[in-house]
């Protein structure tokens, strides 16, 4: 059985633009970098490849999966559907899309824009109806069913895929190159957001950034990637531990920290990871 954590949003998805681009109120002024340290920045990460390059995108939907699923095989999560007791209501698919959080329900209109009449787009007003709960009403009993078998069809998975992007993937990817940060800690931003949601509040990604920002500076703001990332990722155990259903931080401890530990910030294969002590590895 999958070590199912869940992956969710702590709040209904925002727009890209509205979530990931201030560095947040009451910054200090000496924290704004110089044009000469944002022009050091970009060349820096221009001249690494950045995790929105399809190889580093495929090990970072593997590293996700690892934590999630037990396993290397993200694909076949599409069909992925249960309730976790997380409070969330059921939780499904390639990035833990919540019937309680919004995610959800966006991915299944998106999903009917594309293909009127799908299997799933009976149950829109039910998950307009249960948004922001951990309630199925008007899902059960034919929910999780009907969701196996959208999943099968490939305009379902691109939507999946779409919406993974659109939401997570490609603001995480974004702000971490504004901040002027490579591969690895791209994804943990990545995995940061999809866990704890886009917003600002002190547990969301928002949040958990500005903290290991008070802590240290970013290498667009002029200081150490490896310094800030450290404390990024303190910031991320505390809003981990601060639930239950996150409270193992191993993906952390035995996968991201050890990465850094390391000083692969270039995320860079051959990659040995544990995940709740179950080993992983990336050769290629």
């Amino acid at each position: 059985m999958p070590k199912r954590i869940g992956l969710v949003a702590a709040a209904v998805a925002l727009p890209a633009a509205l979530v990931l681009t201030s560095v947040g109120i009451g910054q200090a002024a000496e924290h704004t970098p110089s044009s000469a340290q944002a022009v050091k920045a970009e060349h820096r990460t221009a001249a690494a490849k950045n995790l929105d390059d399809p190889a580093k995108k495929e090990i970072a939907m593997k590293l996700v999966s690892s934590a999630e699923n037990s396993s290397l095989d993200w694909r076949a999560q599409f069909k992925y559907i249960e309730d976790i007791d997380d409070g969330r209501g059921y939780t499904a698919g390639i990035i833990g899309f919540c019937s309680g959080t919004g995610d959800m329900l966006e991915l299944v209109e998106y999903y009917t824009q594309v293909k009127p009449g799908n299997v799933l787009a009976k149950y829109l007003p039910a998950l307009r109806e249960v948004d922001g709960s951990d309630s199925h009403d008007g899902l059960d009993p034919n929910f999780t069913k009907d969701w196996k078998k959208a999943a099968e069809d490939k305009a379902f998975q691109d939507a999946q895929e779409h919406e993974r992007d659109r939401v997570y993937f490609n603001p995480s990817v974004s702000q971490g190159k504004a901040d002027g940060i490579g591969t690895l800690g791209q994804f943990i931003y990545y995995d940061a957001i999809v866990m704890h949601g886009p917003g600002d509040s002190k547990y969301s990604f928002g949040g958990i950034r500005k903290t290991a920002m008070s802590k240290a500076r970013t290498p667009a703001q002029g200081g150490d990637e490896k310094t800030y990332l450290n404390a990024f990722l303190d910031a991320r155990k505390k809003a981990m531990q601060s639930e239950e259903a996150h409270s193992d931080t191993s993906r952390v401890d035995t996968e991201q920290r050890k990465f850094l530990n390391e000083g692969n910030l270039g995320l860079e294969p051959p990659l040995k990871w544990k995940v709740y002590g179950d080993p992983f590895e990336i050769n290629s």
